[in-house]
């Protein structure tokens, strides 16, 4: 008996959107095969070529009867742990109130900062395992969640260690990001320059210490941190090891995606008014821009991110929820897509690539993202006839089955 007599499950007659970059679209391959062994990719390719009959290459074989497997979907940018509710400040603000009425109302960043605070590390939990569920069953099989909800070190650490949790208790697979430099606590105000030397000093170094953060990540805009306050941020994280990632130029072009380039960010997030200084400075270190289409949508936003800047300098783009209270209560990637094809004129398979191969890369995670030999066996099988499907359908969850690390976590028919 050779190894590839002895894989551990195997589908046939399937439809493999490999996402392979180059070649044919979407890495299609339409009459598929793929076999997983111990957690990881053991065979990709077209069945005609498997090396025997399927029913003798595995201990389990399943007929796909024609549907569609993509690599297990990414979401690369979230707030998904926090605490508290601002559906009445979305109100409000539709009846017209001010940024300063909404501020007196106790609404804005400030009011999720003080639920966290107050909130414990299990109603943390247990407020944010519903949102990470949404995402599960669409065929998510890694998030990468911030925190930036505490603006203090005890909550800061307390909505990491949830993340953390999530991971134990869910098949899902997180990457953390600590978000400090996310906005400024009332008891800092006026002092900003302060409150950095608070993140660039207790903040990073506890959360370093407990080994609690994959990154570091901050939010470099008129209403958080400047340019210089972002650098100190990036050189802290560089001093532990972490790498960096930033949210830039999502209300005007202060340059922070430069700035990241310049430290080796694996992604710039949101650029909906970069400019093509910052878009070369991002080709040149390979940095990705993640593009958050929820929070565009849910702000009116009207001035879009420049894919064809994008596309003309070959910067991955990478597509997210950034599921938050404040300014993108999203709970669907499959939604994401639609709306990056239907907002920022992405293709389908653009959009596809967005939250796998270059979501992957927004990461920093080099072992998923695409179907091939020895990578993480993350996959979903689609009921569908084409991966242009899912992005073109919205409402709809098509989603029949999600494999983690090889193990069938879900199926639904």
């Amino acid at each position: 008996m050779t190894p590839s007599q002895n894989w551990d499950l195997l589908w046939h007659s399937v439809k493999l959107a490999c996402m392979n970059k180059g070649g044919s679209a979407y890495g299609l391959i339409e009459d598929g095969a793929i076999a997983v062994q111990d957690g990881t990719i053991a065979w990709a390719g077209s069945a005609s070529e498997l090396p025997g009959p399927a029913e003798t290459l595995a201990r389990e074989v399943r007929d796909g009867e024609g549907m569609c497997i993509t690599p297990g979907l990414i979401d690369s940018h979230t707030h998904l742990v926090y605490a508290g509710n601002r559906a009445r400040e979305f109100e409000m603000r539709l009846e017209g109130a001010s940024y300063e009425e909404l501020a007196k109302a106790g609404g804005g960043i400030l009011s999720t900062v003080q639920a966290t605070r107050n909130a414990s590390e299990e109603a943390l939990f247990e407020a944010s395992k519903p949102r990470l569920m949404s995402l599960l069953e669409e065929g998510v099989t890694t998030v990468e969640i911030k925190s930036g909800y505490g603006l203090e070190t005890e909550t800061e650490c307390r909505m990491l260690r949830v993340a953390r949790k999530l991971e134990s208790e869910l098949p899902v697979s997180i990457s953390t990001s600590f978000l400090g430099a996310h906005a400024l606590p009332a008891e800092f105000q006026g002092r900003s320059d302060d409150y950095i030397d608070l993140v660039c000093g207790e903040m990073i170094s506890e959360v370093a210490q407990q080994g609690l953060a994959d990154a570091v990540d901050a939010f470099c805009e008129g209403i958080g941190f400047n340019l210089a306050q972002t650098e100190r941020v990036f050189q802290a994280a560089g001093k532990h090891g972490l790498p960096v990632k930033l949210h830039a130029e999502q209300l005007s072009d202060l340059k922070g995606a430069r700035l990241a380039a310049e430290y080796g960010a694996v992604s710039a997030d949101h650029l909906e008014y970069i400019e093509e200084d910052g878009v070369t400075a991002m080709a040149e270190s390979g940095t990705v821009a993640n593009l958050l289409p929820g929070a565009f949508y849910f702000l009116r936003e009207t001035k879009l991110p420049p894919l064809d800047l994008f596309r003309k300098h070959d910067v991955p783009v990478a597509l997210a929820t950034d599921c938050n209270p404040g300014s993108s209560p999203a709970e669907s990637l499959l939604l994401m897509m639609n709306m990056g094809c239907t907002l920022f004129r992405m293709t389908p398979e653009e959009a596809l690539a967005g939250v796998t191969r270059n979501a992957a890369k927004a990461l920093g995670l080099d072992d998923r993202g695409v179907l091939e030999k020895g990578k993480r066996a993350d996959l979903v099988i689609w009921d569908v006839e084409h991966p242009a499907e899912l992005s073109y359908r919205f409402g709809v969850n098509p989603c029949n089955t999600v494999v983690q690390s090889g193990k069938i976590v879900r199926q639904f028919s």
